[in-house]
């Protein structure tokens, strides 16, 4: 027990160093966590550790399944669905079947295990891609459909999957029976996660306090995966269905308090849960190695090398035609959705990174067959699953912040943002008048007094004033006066503590005014992270 406590504050401080060095380097953090992993799996005397499959699939995974499908907008989502649909589906499937076909006339591996290892290596991570992308000033659609590939494309690869480990075992596959379970387990999926949003939305509301709801939806992605999980399913479109449905619901539903915790809650959950990953995924290095006993180092060279080439090429030569081919087709899809750049797919074809599924996928693969016999290639397997995720993972990471740069990028999202901002300014300013309107009819049919109108007025005045009309005016114009509500927002907070070193007031009316104060410094400290870049 001391030792596992040992080990979890070592890899803690580790996550804490691999986040300050990759801001000294600007580079992502999951790279140097993946390389701090394998350069500590290597040291001698370091205790070994092992990356359990199931701990992966049933406790890492749903909440990052859900919490990325909650916080992705469900329209963005539905006006992608196609290009989602393709890449999650089509890609997976096509890479599998390429990757099978190099892995039986290349390596000489039998045609079930080259789709099984198609199947593991096939899908890129819901994590990894976004963790590195993000920070580098993408365009909003094509972080869209990223994230939408990465959380729907688990779930066919896991089915795929499945089918690959029951015909080696068995020896059996039928296509038909195949093609029928797929559709049942993607419809039945579907309808399990809505049901499961709709039934935590409504618990959530009944329980009217934030600790337990915050408690509610921890429960609510592990209640969508591991139901369908258990019956033979993925757990996965089933968790993304959960995390949209309460995403597009439960802005009206979730009370303020219960915002306010529950985003803190979610994001220091899901970067510690983000970090663990990737620096297991590196200190499953030595575990690897020492598994290593009927392969030598140049056959597990030659398979890594052929299946990243075939990984990284199928997704090219998918992604294109997956973009351009259904305009060229149909008439009103373009002319209701214009051809985006070369440099979009370039960029969707190039962040093909494989993560901790594809590797707990491979761990997951039983150790003998239904007769008794060891799984075939196993060790093998394994090495391919690990070296493609390294290669991708480090090697296209490392490369992807000067592809960007060189295709450009950066500056349509620079546009974008600068929309973005404008229509936010707009809704605001609407949204407050709207509020005003609705305040003075009430005042008239109610009788109100006229003083609580002129509260309201002076109020909505004050909000207003916080923001400019529109964009054109820029932001500079109430850069002073937020330098200046923070000014005193310190004084403030300076005079309460000594007013409580004074015994002039209790602990609880401080904490009772600090939190105000919290309160009021994070709106403005928020506004600011909001600007767009110019």
């Amino acid at each position: 027990m001391t030792a596992t406590i040992q080990t979890l504050l070592v890899m803690l401080a580790v996550l804490v160093a691999a986040a300050l060095i990759a801001r000294r380097l600007k580079t992502a953090p999951s790279i140097v966590l993946v390389i701090a992993g394998v350069a500590l799996a290597l040291v001698p005397g370091l205790p070994r550790i092992e990356l359990a499959p199931e701990f992966v699939l049933l406790v890492i995974l749903p909440p990052l399944i859900y919490s990325a499908g909650v916080a992705m907008s469900w329209r963005e989502f539905r006006f992608n669905l196609r290009p989602i649909a393709l890449f999650a589906f089509g890609a997976v499937v096509f890479t599998t079947c390429a990757v099978a076909a190099a892995a039986h006339y290349v390596l000489g591996l039998p045609w079930a295990v080259g789709f099984l290892v198609g199947a593991i290596v096939a899908p890129p991570d819901v994590v990894a891609p976004l963790a590195i992308a993000r920070p580098l000033g993408l365009p909003r659609r094509l972080l869209v459909v990223l994230e939408g590939e990465g959380l729907a494309n688990d779930a066919t690869a896991l089915i795929l999957y499945r089918f690959a480990v029951v015909a080696i075992t068995t020896g059996t596959f039928s296509f038909p029976e195949a093609a029928g379970t797929f559709a049942a387990i993607v419809v039945g999926e579907i309808a399990w996660g809505i049901a499961i949003g709709w039934v935590s939305l409504q618990a959530r509301r009944l329980a009217r306090d934030a600790r337990v709801e915050i408690v509610l939806s921890l429960m609510t992605p592990y209640l969508a995966y591991w139901i369908p999980e258990h019956f033979g399913g993925s757990g996965v479109l089933a968790t993304v269905a959960t995390g949209l449905y309460v995403s597009w619901n439960g802005p009206l539903l979730i009370p303020s308090a219960t915002r306010l915790q529950g985003v803190f809650f979610w994001d220091l959950t899901v970067y510690l849960i983000e970090g663990f990953v990737f620096l297991l995924t590196g200190l499953e290095a030595r575990a690897l190695v020492e598994s290593a006993q009927t392969f030598s180092f140049r056959d597990v060279a030659v398979a890594v090398a052929v299946t990243t080439l075939i990984v990284i090429a199928a997704r090219f030569i998918w992604v294109f035609p997956a973009v351009y081919v259904p305009r060229w087709i149909s008439p009103a899809l373009r002319r209701h959705d214009p051809a985006p750049p070369w440099t979009w797919a370039f960029v969707l074809s190039f962040v093909g990174v494989r993560g901790v599924v594809s590797l707990a996928a491979a761990l997951a693969i039983p150790l003998t067959l239904a007769s008794g016999d060891p799984f075939p290639y196993r060790d093998l397997i394994l090495f391919i699953t690990y070296g493609v995720i390294l290669v991708t993972l480090v090697g296209l990471g490392l490369m992807l912040p000067p592809v960007i740069r060189w295709l450009g990028l950066a500056r349509h999202r620079k546009a974008e943002e600068r929309e973005e901002k404008a229509r936010e300014l707009a809704g605001r300013h609407a949204a407050m008048e709207e509020a005003l309107r609705q305040i003075e009819q009430r005042a008239r049919e109610r009788g109100l007094p006229e003083e609580l109108l002129a509260v309201a007025r002076t109020r909505h005045e004050a909000r207003s004033q916080q923001f400019p009309k529109t964009i054109d005016e820029g932001w500079d114009a109430i850069e002073p006066a937020s330098r200046l509500r923070m000014e005193l927002i310190t004084a403030e907070r300076e005079y309460i503590f000594q007013l409580l070193r004074d015994g002039k007031i209790t602990d609880e009316s401080r904490r009772q005014i600090e939190r105000e104060l919290d309160l009021e410094e994070a709106l403005i400290t928020c506004r600011k992270e909001g600007e767009p870049h110019h």
